[in-house]
Protein backbone atom coordinates (compact mmCIF):
# COMPACT_ATOMS: atom_id res chain seq x y z
CA UNK A 1 0.00 0.00 0.00
CA UNK A 2 1.89 3.06 -1.21
CA UNK A 3 1.44 6.22 1.05
CA UNK A 4 -0.78 8.31 -1.14
CA UNK A 5 -3.60 5.26 -0.51
CA UNK A 6 -3.09 5.69 3.29
CA UNK A 7 -3.69 8.76 3.29
CA UNK A 8 -6.22 8.28 1.37
CA UNK A 9 -7.64 5.87 3.79
CA UNK A 10 -7.06 8.23 7.29
CA UNK A 11 -9.29 10.68 5.07
CA UNK A 12 -12.14 8.87 4.69
CA UNK A 13 -11.98 7.38 8.23
CA UNK A 14 -12.07 11.37 9.08
CA UNK A 15 -14.86 11.92 6.37
CA UNK A 16 -11.88 14.88 5.65
CA UNK A 17 -11.10 16.04 2.22
CA UNK A 18 -8.20 16.37 0.71
CA UNK A 19 -8.91 19.67 0.00
CA UNK A 20 -9.50 20.60 3.57
CA UNK A 21 -6.58 18.71 4.87
CA UNK A 22 -4.72 20.62 2.18
CA UNK A 23 -5.50 24.04 3.72
CA UNK A 24 -5.02 22.89 7.18
CA UNK A 25 -1.54 22.07 6.20
CA UNK A 26 -1.51 25.31 5.06
CA UNK A 27 -0.41 24.46 1.03
CA UNK A 28 -3.19 24.87 -1.88
CA UNK A 29 -5.57 22.33 -2.87
CA UNK A 30 -3.69 21.78 -6.11
CA UNK A 31 -0.44 21.51 -4.64
CA UNK A 32 -1.25 19.03 -2.23
CA UNK A 33 -2.75 16.85 -5.12
CA UNK A 34 0.17 17.14 -6.95
CA UNK A 35 1.86 15.24 -4.12
CA UNK A 36 -0.49 12.77 -3.60
CA UNK A 37 0.05 12.16 -7.51
CA UNK A 38 3.81 11.35 -6.56
CA UNK A 39 3.40 9.98 -3.42
CA UNK A 40 6.40 11.74 -2.16
CA UNK A 41 6.17 12.84 1.36
CA UNK A 42 8.94 14.46 3.69
CA UNK A 43 8.86 12.85 7.40
CA UNK A 44 8.05 16.78 8.28
CA UNK A 45 4.79 16.91 5.99
CA UNK A 46 3.52 13.30 7.45
CA UNK A 47 3.88 14.91 10.96
CA UNK A 48 1.55 17.71 9.73
CA UNK A 49 -0.98 15.46 7.84
CA UNK A 50 -0.90 13.50 11.01
CA UNK A 51 -1.70 16.34 13.50
CA UNK A 52 -4.07 17.58 11.35
CA UNK A 53 -5.61 14.05 11.15
CA UNK A 54 -5.58 14.13 14.87
CA UNK A 55 -3.83 11.24 14.63
CA UNK A 56 -0.14 9.79 15.08
CA UNK A 57 2.73 9.22 12.48
CA UNK A 58 5.51 6.88 12.46
CA UNK A 59 7.92 5.70 10.48
CA UNK A 60 11.08 3.49 11.53
CA UNK A 61 12.06 -0.41 12.43
CA UNK A 62 10.26 -1.90 15.38
CA UNK A 63 12.18 -4.89 16.66
CA UNK A 64 10.64 -8.49 18.44
CA UNK A 65 12.35 -7.11 21.29
CA UNK A 66 10.01 -3.26 21.41
CA UNK A 67 13.08 -1.77 20.50
CA UNK A 68 12.30 1.52 17.59
CA UNK A 69 14.42 2.57 15.49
Amino acid sequence: MTISQKIKMALAYKGMSEAELARSIETSPSAFNQRMKTGKFSSEEMEKIANALGAEYYFGFQFPDGTKV
